[in-house]
């Protein structure tokens, strides 16, 4: 069984709490990936991913239909796909970017690591500002918005030498002007 990606929010943990409490980190790692594959075994939900069919199966429940061909009938579908590219529903990249855009990230991508990657979202791929400021948009105030864009942009700003990323903070400047301009 491949071994699991700790997040970073559990590697962060992991040196708080060597440094805290003075436990071996090396411990700890072990615990976490214990824990990752023990809930994994119990729910079923090791990030396999998901199967064309179930892919489509999730988009068609979305706008309530049964098939392709109902889906391509759907005026909530053809509104929420204006503007996209003629689609060929015979394309699985092209059913992961509907489930992608229409319903949110696939099981098999959360928690992602790497480039472009803060709390577990790649913020190229993915437009989850919420995830990406790592705040509850049904309890977040316009502070913590500005709070949690402000500790990013420190971050990623282009005249940070050490971690600045001109991308990155683009992204996280248009992630932070949507959540703005709703409240």
């Amino acid at each position: 069984m491949a071994r699991a990606v700790l997040t970073p929010k559990v590697q962060s943990e992991i040196v708080r709490l060597t440094q805290a409490k003075h436990i071996d980190a090396r411990l700890l790692e072990e615990f976490a990936y214990f824990v990752i594959q023990s809930s994994e075994l119990k729910t079923g939900q090791a990030t396999q991913p998901l199967k064309t069919d179930e892919i489509k199966q999730a988009i068609f429940e979305r706008f309530n239909v049964q098939d392709t061909a109902g889906l391509k009938k759907s005026g909530a579908f053809l509104m929420a796909t204006d503007g996209m590219e003629k689609l060929d529903f015979r394309l699985r990249e092209n059913w992961e970017m509907l489930y992608r855009k229409l319903i949110g990230i696939l099981p098999s991508e959360q928690d992602q690591v790497g480039y472009g990657c803060i709390n577990g979202v790649n913020v190229f791929e993915y437009f989850k500002p919420w995830s990406v400021f790592d705040l509850d948009p049904q309890k977040a105030t316009q502070e913590d918005v500005k709070t949690s864009y402000r500790k990013l942009a420190k971050v990623y700003h282009p005249d940070n030498p050490e971690t600045g990323d001109r991308a990155i903070f683009e992204q996280l400047e248009i992630m932070y002007k949507s959540i703005v301009a709703g409240f």
